[in-house]
This record gives C-alpha cells, sequence and structure tokens, in this order.
C-alpha cells in the first residue's frame, strides 16, 4: 500500500523530463499547466449563480469536480504516483458521469429509466462507483473507460450543436470542438512521439493537452447547460453570455438565466 504513494510508482511517465525545475516537483510544466482547472471554476460558480437558483443547483458540483481534477492532476504530475494517477483518473471519470447525469438529453434515456432524471442519476451514480472499484483494482481499465466516454461526448454535443437555431451557440460549438481537437492532437503526439518534440526542445505538450482540455470541457458544460434549459425548462429563458463584456465572442462563456423577459438582449 505504502509503495503506492511512492514517487515514481506510476507506470506512467509523460514526454517532459523529471525533476528538471525543482528537486521536489518530477514534471513541473505538466503539475502547473493545471493552474486553470483551479483558478477559473471560482469565476464559474459566481457567472452560474442564477443558473444554480432557477434552473439546477447541482451545476455547481461540476465546477468543483474541475477543481478536483486539477488538484488531483497537480499532484499526479508532482509524484508520478500510482495513487496519484488513480485519484486524478478517478476524478476524471466522475466530471463525466456528474455531467451525464445532469446534461444527457431525455430524448435518448433508456426505455427502462421511464424518462426519469433522477433515476438515470442514480444509474450514473451506479456506474460510476462500479468504475471507480474497477479501476483501483486495475488501474488500466480506468483509461479505456475514459477513452469510452470521451469520444460518444464529442458526437453528442456536435450533434447538439447542429439542432441548436442560434448562431452564437453554433460558433462556441465550433471553437470547443476545435479545441478538443487539438488537445487530443497534443496527448497523443506526448504520448507517441516524444523524441520527434524532444529533439526540438518541447517536451511540453502535455501541460498544453491540460490548457486545453480544461477549456473544451468547461466550454462543452457551458453549452449542455443551454441546451438541458432550452429542452426541459424552456420557460426560464437561457441566454449564452460573455464575460467579462458580451458584445462580441471572447472571454468566459456562461449561461444566463432572465427572470423578466427582456426582448432587447434576448440572444
Amino acid at each position: 500500500m505504502w509503495a503506492t504513494l511512492e514517487p515514481g510508482s506510476s507506470p506512467i511517465d509523460w514526454c517532459e523530463d523529471n525533476y528538471t525545475f525543482s528537486p521536489l516537483i518530477a514534471e513541473f510544466v505538466n503539475t502547473f499547466s493545471n493552474i486553470l482547472f483551479v483558478v477559473l471554476p471560482p469565476l464559474l460558480i459566481h457567472l452560474f449563480r442564477g443558473y444554480g437558483k432557477f434552473v439546477n443547483p447541482a451545476i455547481h458540483i461540476i465546477w468543483v469536480l474541475l477543481i478536483v481534477v486539477g488538484l488531483t492532476s497537480a499532484y499526479f504530475h508532482a509524484t508520478l504516483s500510482l495513487v496519484g494517477q488513480l485519484l486524478d483518473e478517478l476524478a476524471i471519470l466522475w466530471v463525466f458521469f456528474a455531467a451525464f447525469s445532469m446534461f444527457f438529453p431525455r430524448r435518448f434515456f433508456p426505455t427502462f429509466i421511464h424518462n426519469d432524471r433522477k433515476r438515470f442519476s442514480v444509474a450514473a451514480v451506479f456506474l460510476a462507483t462500479i468504475g471507480t472499484g474497477l479501476a483501483i483494482i486495475h488501474p488500466a481499465i480506468n483509461a479505456f473507460v475514459l477513452m469510452t466516454l470521451g469520444i460518444p461526448s464529442v458526437f453528442l454535443l456536435i450533434h447538439e450543436i447542429r439542432r441548436a437555431n442560434n448562431l452564437r451557440v453554433y460558433h462556441l460549438g465550433v471553437r470547443c470542438a476545435s479545441v478538443w481537437f487539438l488537445a487530443v492532437f497534443c496527448w497523443i503526439n506526448d504520448r507517441l512521439l516524444c523524441e520527434a518534440w524532444t529533439s526540438i526542445n518541447f517536451p511540453y505538450l502535455h501541460g498544453l493537452w491540460h490548457i486545453f482540455i480544461f477549456i473544451a470541457s468547461y466550454t462543452a458544460c457551458v453549452l449542455f447547460a443551454y441546451f438541458s434549459v432550452k429542452e426541459e425548462k424552456p420557460e426560464k429563458k437561457a441566454v449564452l453570455r460573455y464575460w467579462p463584456r458580451n458584445d462580441f465572442e471572447f472571454g468566459i462563456p456562461y449561461v444566463s438565466i432572465k427572470t423578466h423577459v427582456d426582448a432587447n438582449h434576448e440572444i
């Protein structure tokens, strides 16, 4: 048990050289590139306060779990321990299932769920618990589960974007999917073509993966939160907005809930 806490006990070692910048941190860039996971979710909690009040307070669970992902990922890359690897992967697994339970369209529910969101959420928690147990027993299973969940999530996002009759939503969706593909490009290159990138003194693609995958992940959650209101609670008047300025599509996207109809500002 204690051996799993030892630095370097994980079988995974990324392209970045170990202990180059600090004798205490194995992968310096990969550790601190998780900063967005920690600093942006508190702002998202603030921006989604209306959504949490009028639609679903569980949205804040997503933002808290993203913080957990950032902290566990930083711990893993700082130590390269097996426990760090498991915590990192399990945090990502729970983000997936939390988002599925909250945003998965009712029209795709299995028949035995009977169109019941609570029953679907219980099933998602049950599957996440089983996945957690299997990942602890056989860590390789977790990577397979994450890949299995990631690809259909992107295709579902693309499907929902194509259904949206909103140009601003469409633009954000295209940017989200593009950043996701860029993130996957960085992950694959860091894993499979490390020697090539090391030869040009840039073994830091996994650090870029952290940045790009956070942007893609939280943007996808913003879009699915918007789709969820439009489909299940259209009377709530969901509006896709940007912080700090909303007059052009640049900044941090979020979903605002209008308590009073204001045609002059409706998107």
